[in-house]
């Protein structure tokens, strides 16, 4: 189906009728941080990786899958035969990897616990339990100069076995006391291990391996700020990252976000279920739509990536093969609604660059409709999400921007329980505007692509006495630039001009 917007100077008109209720979002040229992407762990539902089986892989990442993952999680067991707390080891996820590692993808590896024999209470397991007898599993600090060529082990064991891990992370959940593999670290213990011994990791040898914070089961500022403030601490980490049980990203994340942002770190969100404890039946449309507003809100606060929890369960992206789930479960490894929600940010957004919006509804005060825009190479990206059942008039202003949009396409995923598959649309304008109105359904997630304007008739205003020097910039409205950035006129000495997209 094809829609038609007429273009009248700045104001916009949608041709035929639609719903009166509107929404409005303003786009500004304030380019925030860059999505590395999106992506999940290597095992399912049964909390085990998956082995030889490479479907979840093979349907979830590359260019040639609908979602377009691009990073996956590993658990580094604390020796390649398993940790005696669980079926994880090293080659349990290997396939995957390799799978994802063929298809451009990033693979990074998290520790649950340290060898038994370097902590407190003498293995892997956390210490919550009876037959610890409370006793804190924690690394011990004599044994602190053998966590990294722990970690140089597991680098180099994949290495061999075919897969350039590309980060390592210190340790899953370090603020959560566990009866399972886990190890405890407080801020401090964590500045001193890396600030004193992170130098050991061979960055060299594997080639530039990256080194990602630990993963606090709450994104915590204490935790990232603590190894934000030590300068030689900082220098060695590359990723801050922690999960978000019960810790709302717009709460959390964003304040722990600004220091890692300030020095240039990047901010993952690295484990969250959303709506995992539903029971035996698949998550309806309305917690779908819960998962969308989740990840646009991470992305809000700050995040460079997201990473689910499991690839594979009823409440993931794809299916366990389980029939008592519901028929839409029945074909292991088929794609689940999820998977589709996923992929308008996955597929469309990864790479882009976050630009500086507002909207007529705020995000904190559980608003029905949320929205974010982002830009990526000549493309303008704006993802929607109406959790509303109201269809809605949405206009798209471009305020302080020196780019203009023209047609492109229209990623719909909306509606009833029976409809929440992708529908492509084409959105025609006949002219570059910087104001657009185009439809939102009610219960949607829309992914709208335009293009930049690549010919703007601004050009013609530019004078050659405007010139003062070899190159001179100017916005498509033929107004000088002091600072250019994003897609600008450059006027050259000898009177040409060109279209030119700086960052």
């Amino acid at each position: 189906m094809k829609k038609i917007i007429t273009t009248v100077l700045a104001l916009t008109v949608v041709v035929g009728s639609f719903a009166a209720k509107r929404f409005s979002m303003t786009i500004t040229d304030n380019r925030l941080q860059t999505i590395t992407g999106f992506g999940a762990a290597s095992c399912d539902g049964a909390m085990k990786p998956f082995g030889t089986d490479t479907g979840p892989a093979r349907q979830l990442y590359g260019e040639e899958s609908v979602v377009g993952f691009n990073i996956m999680r590993m658990e580094i067991s604390p020796s390649f035969t398993g940790d005696n707390w669980g079926d994880y080891d090293w080659n349990g996820s290997l396939p995957s990897a390799k799978i994802v590692k063929e298809r451009g993808g990033i693979v990074f590896g998290t520790p649950w616990s340290p060898p038994g024999e370097y902590k407190t209470n003498g293995t892997a397991q956390g210490g919550n339990s009876d037959d610890q007898g409370n006793q804190r599993g924690k690394l011990r600090e004599d044994c602190y100069d053998k966590f990294f060529p722990w970690l140089n082990t597991f680098l180099g064991w994949m290495h061999d076995h075919g897969v350039d891990v590309d980060a390592v992370s210190i340790q899953n959940e370090p603020d959560w006391w566990v009866n399972y593999s886990g190890c405890l670290y407080d801020p401090q213990d964590l500045v001193k291990l890396v600030k004193n011994y992170a130098y050991l990791l061979d960055r060299e040898k594997y080639k530039g391996v990256k080194l990602i914070s630990a993963e606090p089961l709450g994104f915590r500022k204490d935790y990232s700020d603590a190894m934000m403030n030590d300068e030689t601490c900082r220098n060695q980490i590359d990723i801050v990252a922690g999960h978000i049980y019960g810790h709302p990203p717009l709460e959390y994340i964003k304040p722990a976000a600004v220091l890692p942002a300030r020095y240039g770190k990047e901010v993952w969100m690295t484990e969250h279920s959303v709506s995992d404890n539903i029971g035996e039946r698949l998550p309806n449309w309305d917690e779908q739509l819960e998962f969308a507003r989740e990840v646009n809100e991470c992305l809000q606060a700050g995040c460079t990536g997201y990473i689910y929890w499991y690839m594979r369960a009823h409440w993931a992206f794809v299916s366990t093969g389980e029939s008592k789930y519901g028929s839409a479960n029945a074909r292991r490894n088929q794609l689940l609604p999820r998977a589709y929600v996923m992929s308008h940010f996955s597929k469309y957004v990864t790479g882009s660059t976050l630009l500086e919006s507002s909207c007529s509804m705020d995000l904190t005060t559980g608003a029905g409709v949320q929205t974010s825009a982002f830009i990526k190479g000549d493309s303008l990206i704006v993802v929607a999400i109406n959790s509303q059942a109201d269809d809605r008039n949405f206009t798209i202003k471009m305020e302080d921007t020196s780019f203009w949009v023209k047609s492109g396409d229209m990623m719909i995923s909306w509606g009833n329980e029976k409809d929440q598959l992708c529908q492509k649309e084409t959105i025609e304008i006949s002219e570059p505007t910087q104001r657009l109105v185009v439809e939102m359904p009610g219960k949607s997630v829309v992914t709208y692509v335009f293009k930049l304007d690549q010919g703007s008739t601004a050009i013609q205003n530019v004078s050659q006495s405007a010139a003062d020097g070899p190159k001179t910039y100017f916005d498509l409205q033929g107004r000088r630039l002091d600072v250019p950035r994003g897609l600008c006129i450059e006027k050259r000495s000898d009177g040409s001009t060109r279209k030119v997209l700086l960052p």
